[in-house]
């Protein structure tokens, strides 16, 4: 009986009398900031250069005659073209340099100007190499074909464009599979 009635008076959890704990700090109500109205900002209007191009240059990228097809592999987005840009200039060259970006995983290239092969087939060294081309009046369309992938996919590539004053025009990175380019648009003035 002794047994019983303790257990009894041990259980806690069947009083019915529940008292919270009070707070150390009593509530201290937050200050709101009064609202700004910010000024009314108008857009300046778009004024078209004198200078601007009668053409879209990354149209020329868009020839669907000249490149691969992108591969339409869910979640591997290296296996299509990419267009790195264009430029204007007025020099008479450019140097064209290019180097492995990542791994040296016998990365290899094949470099086009205007269609016509420059360099058939190169392998990325850590250390930049490059050649130099004249350029012709207009539109001179640098095209950069990865032969592989190297052992660690995919092919990557950084390339600079100097002009004929040594002055950096251009510095990119890509990062493409095997066949697909990347394009570069110079235009000489």
């Amino acid at each position: 009986m002794i047994g019983m009635s303790s257990s009894g008076y041990a259980q806690d959890e069947f009083n019915n009398a529940f008292k919270g704990i009070p707070p150390k700090h009593p509530k201290e109500e937050k200050a709101i900031p009064p609202k700004e109205i910010s000024p009314k900002v108008t857009p300046p209007d778009i004024v078209k250069k004198k200078d601007s191009l009668p053409f879209d240059p990354k149209k020329l990228f868009d020839n669907q005659y000249l490149y691969k097809k992108p591969a339409n592999a869910e979640g591997i987005f290296y296996r299509q073209n990419q267009f790195l840009g264009s430029f204007k200039t007025q020099s008479m060259t450019a140097k064209i340099r290019y180097r492995d970006a990542a791994y040296l995983d016998g990365d290899k290239v094949k470099v086009y100007v205007n269609d016509k092969v420059v360099v058939p087939e190169v392998v990325l060294d850590g250390d930049f190499k490059g050649f130099e081309i004249k350029l012709e009046k207009g539109i001179n369309r640098l095209d950069i074909e990865a032969l592989n992938e190297g052992f660690a996919s995919p092919n990557t590539a950084q390339f600079e464009v100097y002009d004929d004053k040594g002055v950096a025009v251009m510095n990119d990175q890509w990062n493409v599979g095997t066949g697909y380019k990347a394009s570069i648009i110079i235009i000489k003035e």
